[in-house]
């Protein structure tokens, strides 16, 4: 059986290969090793192999893990849906938050952060593809939105996520991410700290290279495939 660290290698040599083919520089991409649902081993063994960035979709789960794990120098990033009465706990734990489309849960995130903590990094999440099954904000929102997320303390707005319409036809998931790409251009453009592009996932992160991502999400290209949780509700990463 392949191990995580032997995933993690042959990853890692795949975005340096993609990022030389696209003529972007490899440090450009960062990869954010998804383990929800995965045990405390699978986040060392990765980390023990170099991996520092690690992604979480459900709160009471993430929270287990950093406290168990806050000795280690892990970047923790928030992925999943937000609940009101969540917000506390992400405030607390995460350096990063992908999934911010309500103002409401921003200026939560916003109040309940400490001000010991560095300022929590936010992506609006925007629903590109119109699809009713994802969240995220529709673009013609995302100035309007952006603005408010930028004038709000504690927080720091850094770029966009997106998760695109499931489809088998790969040009239309690059449609869909260049498409992101121009909204990421146009923020960048007005916010000199934008500098993320989170899109990209296990099956199609390739794709989101070519197409401008600065972060790509993969969990079960690493981790193998996802345990049943009886919170899985969202996409697989």
């Amino acid at each position: 059986m392949t191990s995580i660290a032997e995933r993690l290698t042959e990853v890692r040599m795949q975005i340096v290969e993609q990022c030389q083919q696209h003529k972007r520089l490899p440090d450009s991409v960062q990869l954010i090793a998804v383990s929800k649902s995965k045990p405390i081993s699978a986040i060392v063994e990765a980390f023990n192999h170099g991996q520092r960035q690690f992604g979480e979709n459900y709160v009471q789960e993430a929270v287990a893990k950093v406290q168990q794990l806050q000795e280690l120098p892990i970047e923790w990033h928030f992925l999943g849906p937000i609940q009101s009465n969540k917000t506390r706990d992400i405030a607390n734990h995460f350096h990063w938050v992908h999934s911010v489309d309500r103002l409401k849960i921003a200026q939560r995130l916003s109040a309940q952060r400490s001000d010991s903590q560095a300022a929590l990094n936010l992506l609006i999440q925007v629903n590109i593809d119109d699809d009713a099954a994802k969240a995220g904000i529709a673009p013609a929102q995302l100035l309007d939105f952006a603005a408010q997320i930028a004038a709000l303390p504690r927080v720091q707005l850094r770029g966009l996520m997106t998760i695109p319409a499931v489809t088998t036809d790969p040009s239309q998931t690059a449609t869909s991410f260049a498409a992101m790409n121009r909204l990421f251009l146009q923020l960048k453009s007005q916010y000199p700290q934008v500098d993320t592009l989170s899109i990209g996932m296990s099956a199609d992160w390739p794709i989101a290279i070519a197409q401008g991502a600065t972060m790509i999400r993969i969990g079960s290209a690493l981790f193998g495939a996802r345990e049943h949780s009886p919170q899985s509700t969202g996409d697989s990463q």
